[in-house]
């Protein structure tokens, strides 16, 4: 009992040494609040650079991933949200030098340390700018740009889908995407994914126009994709019939088949729904063979604009080596963005039909959710094959 007591004592004599000397490093008085070389960041930083680059719209939207236009308008609409006080100490950063800084640090993942030496500005100040902003952006984007779909939207989104690619009553394309992060500590294997890295999840609901219409982030790494659905409020909503779905409709020159859902299209990873389509597991034939390769073409559409995504922010092209929380908020600006750029640009992207894309290897699917499906979904599915293998058919598809 005394070796026990003694080893107590010499317990909380550590922990009593490292408490006080963390409230003397916190005492600890700065030596300046602002570094000379700091101070000089207007005439030597960055931000020399880029009143340059705005007399040459092409070298800015190559730097910023934005036009001079949609960066003067993203301000107007974020400035207020991240204006500091001005106070009698210093001067603080001005919005349009800290939307400059985020949009930095989104366009190309680099660390806050390397921000920070080319814009001439602290590193804790890079972070503290990124985190603001990025929520900022949200704040102030998702209402106009990532509005809750109404059931207009999902009308107006098949109608999309069905001529551009040939997918009649689909409202949308579903997939997770895996945002590559460095393990947080504490946090033992939940982040730890199938692909044997750290990562959250981005579950994305897109349209035929690539533009992200339901967002949900933050999901653990090591949670499937059907799981990430059930767990969101998207899944939630999705399985009580709460989205505001249009009613079921017919299928073009297939009447004869009866009014049939309006579906979301997905891969294997997710269950089989009435109002959410997979594919046939496995390798198949005929009529299944033809089901999957329409239903890859829909589903393509979410790919391409994860490809998009990270192609034009190249945050997700590394390891995000930031919180979780904050990656969180880094990756809805960068979804929200990517609305605003496509909806602001004034020459329509050409977007590619289903005829014009082929999609080998699509159908052959390594994750596989649970398929428990109900007898309804099993005869939707059939439904839409027995289309697809009839009155739907298209000249581009496998022969049965």
């Amino acid at each position: 009992m005394e070796d026990q007591d003694v080893v107590v004592c010499v317990g909380l004599l550590f922990l009593q040494q490292q408490l006080q000397s963390s409230r003397r490093r916190r005492r600890r008085r700065r030596r300046m609040w602002v570094h000379d070389i700091l101070r000089a960041r207007v005439q030597y930083g960055e931000f020399r650079l880029v009143q340059e680059m705005r007399l040459d719209g092409t070298m800015f939207q190559a730097y910023f991933r934005l036009s001079v236009e949609q960066f003067d308008s993203l301000l107007s609409m974020v400035g207020p949200l991240i204006t500091m006080q001005r106070t009698n100490y210093r001067l603080p950063i001005p919005p349009d030098q800290r939307l400059y800084i985020c949009l930095r640090f989104l366009a190309t993942g680099d660390s806050y340390r390397t921000i920070a030496n080319s814009f001439r500005v602290g590193v804790r100040t890079v972070a503290n700018i990124v985190n603001q902003v990025t929520r900022a952006i949200w704040d102030a984007l998702v209402d106009k740009y990532m509005p809750t779909p109404t059931t207009e939207d999902w009308r107006s989104i098949a109608e999309g889908f069905r001529s551009r690619w040939d997918f009649p009553n689909c409202v949308g394309s579903i997939d997770g995407k895996h945002v590559v992060i460095k393990s947080p500590d504490n946090s033992g294997s939940l982040f730890y994914n199938h692909k044997g890295s750290y990562s959250v999840v981005l579950m994305a609901v897109v349209d035929y126009r690539y533009c992200f219409r339901v967002v949900d982030v933050g999901s653990y790494g090591r949670t499937s994709d059907g799981g990430v659905l059930a767990n969101s409020t998207f899944g939630k909503n999705l399985q009580m019939g709460k989205l505001g779905l249009p009613p079921d409709d017919l299928l073009p020159g297939a009447e004869h088949l009866g009014p049939q859902p309006f579906a979301f299209v997905g891969d294997e990873a997710f269950p089989l729904r009435r109002n959410l389509l997979r594919p046939f597991p496995g390798h198949q034939s005929g009529s299944h063979r033809v089901f999957n390769y329409r239903l890859s073409h829909a589903r393509l559409v979410v790919e391409n604009t994860f490809g998009i995504l990270t192609s034009q922010w190249r945050l997700y092209k590394g390891v995000i080596e930031i919180s979780p929380s904050n990656v969180d908020a880094c990756i809805k600006a960068t979804c929200v963005l990517h609305n605003f750029i496509r909806r602001t640009t004034s020459e329509d992207t050409a977007l590619p039909t289903a005829a014009e894309k082929d999609t080998p290897g699509l159908q052959r699917v390594s994750r596989v959710g649970s398929n428990n499906a109900t007898r309804e979904a099993i005869r939707v599915r059939e439904t839409f094959m027995s289309y697809f293998t009839n009155e739907g058919a298209v000249n581009f598809q496998p022969a049965v």
